[in-house]
Formats: structure tokens, sequence, C-alpha cells
């Protein structure tokens, strides 16, 4: 069945817990020559009930989100990855506020991908932010509910070891610490484990150290068998200071050129 009108169109995807839809979908589904198709959309994005996210990507936006012109990324994201063709996850502080670590909700939404790259969305409404990884498996990602479907959300121990592998871009090691704190109280060893056999050692290195001066035992001692497996380089604690003078510390092989606040 085609449509007339696209406002009856809308009120169908949504009656289907969608809450978006392509510029494919519409000219398939909708009876309309494509220059009244694109002025309807200009028309209904001038009135806050339609956003376009990425090029002939939109989200229907409901009544109590007119106000922001947009939808939140949670609802949309599974949609528009699918519709890229990509694997990903939520990562970072996205993740972390999802398994309540950290006491404030991320300005943007902060996506992990492979390669090649993707451009980041950043507008006066919308900021999502695109991180590459080399690798990582199903099993290391939870998929949380939302009120559109599920989406795909890195566990606590894949969320600790991609902030600390982040932490030069995203704020430093000390901005980290109370959520690495809050990420610890559901932090499984094995899942830890697993996860640090296949990641980048000098993360290790600097995670294994920073759950032990928070005083996770269990953890890091978890993350000490990978790093005696394994032949590592000396690197520096914290990639946000120039300086690589201070302690020696053997058991990480770790220079700690910088001060924790713990």
């Amino acid at each position: 069945m085609n449509y007339s009108n696209i406002s009856d169109y809308l009120f169908k995807v949504q009656s289907q817990g969608r809450h978006s839809l392509t510029l494919d979908e519409l000219r398939k589904n909708i009876d309309s020559s494509d220059k009244a198709l694109l002025q309807n959309l200009h028309r209904l994005k001038s009135k806050n009930q339609l956003a376009q996210i990425r090029k002939e990507f939109y989200v229907i936006i409901p009544p109590q989100y007119s106000h922001r012109g947009t939808l939140p990324g949670i609802l949309f994201l599974d949609d528009m990855m699918k519709y890229l063709k990509r694997e990903y996850y939520l990562g970072l502080y996205s993740a972390a506020a999802l398994h309540g670590a950290g006491h404030q909700q991320p300005m943007e939404s902060q996506v992990m991908i492979h390669k090649p790259a993707l451009r980041a969305i950043k507008n006066k409404k919308q900021a999502i932010t695109f991180v590459t990884r080399k690798n990582w498996k199903s099993e290391w990602v939870d998929l949380k509910n939302t009120e559109s479907g599920y989406i795909n959300v890195s566990s606590p121990e894949l969320t600790a070891i991609d902030l600390i592998h982040h932490h030069k871009k995203i704020g430093g090691l000390n901005r980290i610490i109370p959520i690495l704190e809050d990420l610890s109280e559901s932090m499984k060893v094995y899942k830890l484990s697993s996860i640090a056999n296949e990641s980048a050692l000098p993360a290790i290195q600097r995670l294994g150290y920073m759950l032990e001066q928070l005083g996770e035992e269990k953890l890091s001692n978890a993350l000490a068998k990978t790093i005696n497996k394994n032949k590592t380089n000396t690197v520096s604690l914290s990639l946000s200071y120039k300086s690589k003078d201070g302690i020696f510390n053997k058991k990480w092989d770790l220079v700690i050129n910088t001060e924790l606040d713990i």
C-alpha cells in the first residue's frame, strides 16, 4: 500500500515503534513526485517534526522532543548504523553513563566502529563522534533496551579499557577515575581478563595500575597475569603530559609521570 500523504506514512512508522526512516523508503511508499516529497521533508524539518541526521537518513520527532529539534542518539543509533552497514557499539563516556558510572550525562554520543573512520555528526542539535577500534568480539558488548529497540553498548570491562586507551583525547586519567570506581563494581574478573588478552598492552598496564591504586585487587591481579605472559614495553602512565620522568613501577612496566587524584 502506497500513501498519498507523508504524515500518514510517518504515523504508520511510529505506530511500529520506529523513530527513523530513509529517503529511499519514503520514495517507495509515498505516491509523490520527488520534488514534492523533498518540499514536504523541508516543511516537516522546519516545524521540528523531522530531522535529517545523515544524508538520506531521517528521524521522526515526537512532540516531547520537538523543543530539541532531534531525538536522543540512543533512539536511532542502531537503525542508522544498520543503514550505514557498519558494526558498532556505544562506548567511552556514553557507555559509562548507561552503566550508571559517572554523574553527568555526556553531551555527545561516542560510537566505536571499525575502520574506515566516519565523519562526526555535529550541529546545534546533535553531536555524535565516531572512534575506531581494531577489533572486538560480540560477547564483549551488552545489548541495552531502549524505547525503540536495542542498542549495542560496551560492557563495563570493555568500557574501562577503551577509556584508558583513549584517555589523552577525552580529558585525561583523573577524569576517568570516578567512572572507573563505579564501573569496577560491576566488572567481572573473567571477562576483564578475556578482553585484556586481546587488547593493546599499554592500556592494560595503565588500567592494571589504576585498579590497584583503587584497591581493586582481584581485577588488577587479573590484568597482572596478562602482563606477565606478554613482553611489554615501558610506557608512561599518562599520555597527557610530555614529561617521561617519574618513578618506575616494575610490576606494570610503567613510569609514573603524574599524580592520580585517588
